[in-house]
């Protein structure tokens, strides 16, 4: 291709200006510069794109043609250029955001209101229909950044180490188990476990518990609102196996009791994943900042409370 963007600008210059002189101070160029620029494209093309009028350069036919196509061009470039400017700055850009648990979601809001005071240019979306598979998701485009807790590698993925929550198991207080300072894999045999996540597989629970021991519940069902797997467990439906620090709030009236799993504890390690690029936009950079808040959030809100 022949044409270039400077191609343009130059003739709209001169075609502005009506000289060499004038239009290469505008272009930050030596006249002579100008000139052997306009003659080498002329040369290209074939055809003169100005002619002297006095001392005046006027497009010529071909010329006007160039010069219409400039005018349509450089403010259309001009905008994509500010456009990207203010992505790269953080300043106008979409984010969209998903996790591998609906309870991320409890946080979220006071983590978005914080990031709206820093980027008031950045839309936030949560795109909750692909909570439990947010990697297939950040790889084909449909999200930006992705909540995870697995220790998947991907090197076509960057990470950003978060924050650790710890798995627990949710009774009521007049449950046979409440009483145990832990709870190992075998507790869980005659149970009906409550979990957010099924198949089994994608569950912490059972691939960092459970399934090691070669233990297998009575009974799973799997619901995906906190509120509504606690009002289950108060009612003696079954136990729950939930992050402590989602559950801390609902403890108050003293009709649940956690016990942790197994005696050292049952931790989650989160992280967020974004697609590798250098550099990474501040927006990005700085939202997975504040998410390693994460669940502190909603303690500081409780105390307050």
């Amino acid at each position: 291709m022949i044409l270039e963007t400077r191609h343009l600008r130059l003739v709209a210059a001169v075609a502005e200006h009506g000289n060499l002189t004038r239009a290469g101070r505008v272009l930050h160029l030596t006249q002579s510069g100008l000139s052997r620029q306009l003659l080498d494209l002329e040369t290209r093309l074939g055809l003169p794109l100005f002619q002297r009028l006095g001392k005046r350069m006027v497009p010529t036919p071909a010329g006007e043609r160039l010069l219409a196509a400039a005018r349509r061009t450089l403010p259309h470039l001009g905008e994509v250029e500010a456009e990207l400017l203010r992505l790269a700055h953080g300043q106008s850009a979409i984010l969209r955001v998903s996790t591998e648990c609906y309870t991320c979601y409890h946080w979220l809001p006071a983590l978005l209101a914080r990031f709206e005071r820093r980027f008031p240019g950045v839309d936030v979306q949560i795109v909750a229909e692909v909570t439990h598979h947010p990697v297939p998701a950040l790889l084909d485009g449909r999200i930006d950044v992705a909540i995870i807790s697995n220790d998947d590698h991907d090197g076509r993925l960057t990470y950003v180490p978060l924050f650790t929550d710890e798995l627990v198991a949710v009774l009521r207080v007049d449950h046979p188990l409440a009483g145990k300072s832990f709870l190992t894999a075998a507790d869980f045999s005659d149970q009906h476990l409550i979990v957010y996540l099924l198949p089994p597989g994608e569950n912490d629970v059972f691939v960092k518990l459970l399934e090691p021991a070669g233990v297998l519940p009575r009974r799973v069902s799997a619901i995906q609102l906190t509120e509504a797997i606690l009002e289950l467990v108060k009612g003696g439906v079954g136990v729950a196996v939930l992050a402590r620090w989602a559950v801390r709030p609902y403890l108050k009236t003293g009709e649940l009791r956690t016990v942790r799993l197994t005696r050292r504890g049952l931790e989650r390690r989160w992280r967020a994943a974004m697609l590798r690029q250098t550099p990474l936009p501040r927006h990005l950079r700085e939202f997975a900042g504040l998410l390693a808040a994460g669940p502190s959030l909603l303690a500081r809100r409780a105390v307050r409370a």
